[in-house]
């Protein structure tokens, strides 16, 4: 299976538990994986072929910006189930990081992979 590979997609949104992170945007770091047959693209050199990333990048950063989850955990359940839903992917790995979120990490963050089975779709 090939892979199309978004990395580094940098947000602003509301998520985690804690009074000021409900009001207050934080940045959320987002890398996606697509797994997809890209041979049908790679032959007809046509978009409508593809798993179009731009997209599904916009897409996600309209979702994240409007979304007010309380937990990372269901942040990127929500991402894996909106791609997998909207577009021609088999299957799909996303990381959600909240830079900053621990004094003295870089970031902690989720990293899921889901098909679209696991949806029932």
């Amino acid at each position: 299976m090939d892979k199309v590979i978004i990395k580094d997609l940098l947000i602003r949104g509301i998520i985690g538990i804690n009074p000021d992170e409900r009001v207050k945007k934080q940045d959320i770091l987002i890398n996606i994986i697509l797994y997809t047959d890209i041979s049908r693209a790679a032959q007809s050199d046509d978009i409508v072929d593809a798993a179009n990333y731009k997209d599904i990048s916009k897409q996600v950063i309209d979702f994240v910006e409007v979304s007010s989850f309380f937990l990372v955990e269901r942040l990127v359940t929500e991402i894996a189930r909106l791609i997998l839903t909207d577009h021609p992917v088999d299957r799909v790995q996303v990381r959600v990081e909240k830079p900053g979120a621990l004094r003295f990490a870089r970031s902690v963050g989720i990293e899921i992979e889901r098909t679209r089975q696991d949806f029932g779709i």
